[in-house]
């Protein structure tokens, strides 16, 4: 993460980080003068694990959550101050668990997965299930089984990782299943 620039309120120009916390004021390209008084750790890339980085010293802004830890960056969505176990870096922003949560549960972060459909044991199921229950609903599962697990090949599996066994045997069981369904129409037909 890169220093948040502030920006001009007459040009929008990005003003300095030289001049951030200085006690004169400065002159922007438009002729504007500013001064800029920002909290030193959004200056800073968040460090983590560094035992002196996490203590609060007087002078420094302390954690929301934490007020004894010592603030690293601010919530990219809520503006509040993060120690480094709060900060959570989410699709390159940094967000407090709070403003996590409630986008959860608002849907506002399109990004979160929280569930996904599981092709391959859909297809595993459709697959297996009509040859020990009823047989002749084969000749419909096989060939939507085999849609499935071709279909959704490349698709996520599920948000624990996890392999393909059950797209390849499901793949297996419908071509099975179909051959066994071609053999037969063709054995009747031949009669």
């Amino acid at each position: 993460m890169t220093a948040r620039l502030v920006a001009c309120t007459r040009c929008r120009a990005p003003l300095p980080p030289a001049g951030y916390n200085a006690p004169h004021l400065g002159t922007c390209a438009c002729g504007a003068r500013w001064q800029v008084a920002v909290f030193p750790a959004a200056l800073r890339t968040p460090g983590r694990g560094a035992a002196a980085e996490t203590v609060q010293v007087e002078g420094d802004a302390g954690c929301f959550f934490h007020p004894a830890k010592k603030a690293v960056v601010p919530c990219a969505r809520c503006g509040r101050f993060l120690c480094a176990v709060c900060d959570v870096e989410f699709g390159g922003e940094h967000v407090c668990p709070g403003c996590l949560e409630s986008g959860r549960k608002k849907g506002r972060i399109q990004q979160l997965e929280t569930e996904r459909t599981l092709y391959d044991s859909a297809a595993l199921a459709l697959a297996a299930l009509p040859m020990i229950l009823m047989w002749p609903l084969t000749f419909l599962s096989a060939p939507i089984a085999l849609y499935l697990g071709l279909r959704y090949w490349n698709a996520p599996s599920s948000l624990v990782p996890r392999t393909r066994w059950r797209a390849v045997v499901a793949i297996l069981l419908a071509l099975l299943q179909i051959g066994g369904w071609v053999v037969l129409v063709v054995t009747l037909v031949n009669r």
